[in-house]
């Protein structure tokens, strides 16, 4: 069944239950009030008949009836009781609606206490049938009971009166129930739109997901209403944040978790923000801020998601890293295809001796580079992309020359090696672009000089490319800032500084005399415990992932 429908069945049936025991309850007081109106009518009547001076009299003459029944058939008609009734002591009647009745004793069996002096109102069945009555003595003038006057009101004809009242009950609780059956069906569709016409399984199997995604999702998610309490909070933002993953956050103000937030802006403008950063507890992040909408289009609440720059950093030089190698690759099979079409042309030629000597001459300049990689820089994580490097700039054709005074072999365990790849080949990639844009020159190279010599870890990078303009020496470091036209500029440099300042370092430049620049990435081999912190906590937060 249908959640519209069964919301339909429960609120008719409720609303039913309370009218129609509302319904009872009100023709039940109805009743009771009634009958108790005409009982204390009808005594009044009887105590009103009862101290009469004619009927008192009356019964000192020789025919009481005479007097007492015109006087009674009277006051009968004129208050609308269905008998008035006068009898003696032995309960003999001097008058009856029925005049044959006249002179018999009367019936009931409640004239006990009515003798005795006292005024009742009784329920029982007389000879026209069951009644309500009021009963009232008969005093002499010497306070003596003489006599009983009983005034009846029929049962039959009250349950007349009271059923006309019954019939008004039954039409305006049929008129409220219709009512509140419209008025379900109304609830009952706006429950449905709210809810996006889902049954309730289906909710349930939704919040599920919800809950599977938001923890799948490599992204801090934090939701918020309209008044900026924290509704939900997925447990990659609660490591950002520095809470424990266990932790609850709902229903806290949005600002005592992330002070500097700007979710109330967004949800007063109802405009979404992107790509915005911003500094959450030691973590440096990126932020996206979108506005919860309604049905009607009214803003309920926003959603924030953020995520790590360090790690956008880290994903952008993964990306770098497969681009060098793939470019690494290409460049050596070109290069090596050239020289064996060559190989083969002087072997078709039968200059054999130019072919051994092109052979020699190519594995002594590669089999020298090899060893004085293996010797003097013999990480392969940094010596292994130097040889694609190489292979890169021989297809270019340009020269790419390690600078043999060179040394890096005393890195520090704690130096992390991708971090120094990404210093090495973006400024090396960013060399060879800057030589090549020079068209006119002939002697185009890119130098670079390694050492680990001292305290520190040097890595220069020097080119004869056309240089840096003076307008942009204080922000090429950031991110989308070049010197180069087109789409997807200015990542390289903004990676070196962001991985230098990660290894506690820093990048620097300089005009060189030859023309070009030259850049200067000093990596300090003792960490401070501030860089150390900041390290761990960017690969515990990678770690996390």
């Amino acid at each position: 069944m249908r959640l519209q429908t069964k919301l339909i069945l429960i609120i008719c049936s409720l609303l039913a239950l309370v009218i129609v025991s509302l319904g009872g309850i009100y023709y039940y007081v109805i009743t009771n009030a009634l009958e108790e109106q005409i009982g204390n009518r009808a005594l009044k009547v009887a105590e009103t008949v009862a101290v009469m001076p004619e009927i008192r009299n009356a019964f000192h003459t020789a025919d009481p009836s005479a007097v007492i029944q015109p006087i009674a058939e009277s006051i009968r008609a004129k208050t609308d009781a269905e008998y008035v009734v006068v009898g003696n002591r032995e309960g003999i009647r001097y008058s009856h609606p029925l005049p044959d009745r006249i002179g018999k004793e009367m019936v009931g069996g409640d004239n006990g206490p009515v003798l005795e002096g006292h005024s009742i109102i009784s329920r029982a069945v007389g000879s026209l049938g069951p009644a309500i009555r009021g009963k009232a003595p008969v005093f002499d003038n010497d306070g003596s009971v003489v006599g009983i006057v009983s005034v009846g009101f029929l049962t039959e004809d009250i349950n007349d009166f009271t059923d006309d009242y019954q019939m008004e009950v039954e039409l305006i609780a049929l008129a409220v129930l219709t009512v509140g059956a419209a008025g379900a069906v109304l609830i009952a569709r706006g429950v449905r739109r709210s809810i996006h016409g889902l049954e309730p399984e289906e909710i349930g199997s939704l919040y599920t997901e919800k809950q599977a995604i938001l923890e799948s999702i490599r992204e801090g998610i934090v939701a918020v209403n309209r008044k900026g309490i924290i509704t939900m909070a997925n447990r990659y933002a609660l490591r950002l944040l520095g809470l424990p993953e266990q932790s609850d956050i709902s229903g806290r103000p949005v600002e005592e978790v992330i002070p500097n937030t700007r979710l109330y802006e967004v949800i007063r403008s109802g405009k979404a923000e992107f790509d915005r950063e911003m500094l959450m507890g030691d973590h440096e992040v990126v932020v996206n801020r979108v506005p919860i909408t309604d049905w009607k289009g009214q803003v309920t609440g926003a959603v924030s998601s953020f995520r790590s720059k360090s790690e956008l950093f880290r994903l952008a030089e993964e990306l770098s890293q497969v681009k060098r190698f793939a470019d690494a690759l290409r460049a050596q099979t070109h290069e090596f295809s050239n020289k064996l079409y060559v190989i083969s042309g002087l072997i078709q030629l039968e200059s054999y001796q130019e072919a051994v000597d092109l052979i020699s001459r190519e594995s002594h300049v590669h089999q020298n580079l090899i060893q004085f990689i293996m010797r003097e820089i013999p990480d392969p994580m940094i010596g292994g992309p130097l040889i694609g490097k190489y292979n890169q700039a021989q297809e270019l054709k340009l020269s790419f020359e390690i600078d043999r005074e060179s040394s890096f072999r005393d890195i520090p365990e704690t130096a992390d090696r991708n971090l120094l790849v990404t210093i090495i080949g973006n400024l090396v990639d960013n060399a060879m672009e800057a030589v090549l844009a020079r068209g006119d020159l002939e002697d185009r190279h890119v130098k670079l000089f390694l050492t680990d010599l001292g305290e520190d870890l040097i890595i220069e990078c020097e080119d004869n490319g056309v240089g840096i303009p003076d307008e942009l020496g204080s922000v090429i470091f950031e991110k989308g800032v070049s010197t180069k036209k087109g789409e997807h500029r200015g990542i390289g440099l903004a990676l070196v500084e962001h991985a230098a300042g990660k290894l506690g370092g820093y990048i620097t430049f300089h005009k060189n005399p030859a023309g070009g620049t030259i850049f200067t990435a000093t990596i300090p081999k003792q960490q401070s415990s501030a860089d150390r912190r900041r390290t761990d906590g960017s690969s515990a937060a990678e770690a996390g992932h």
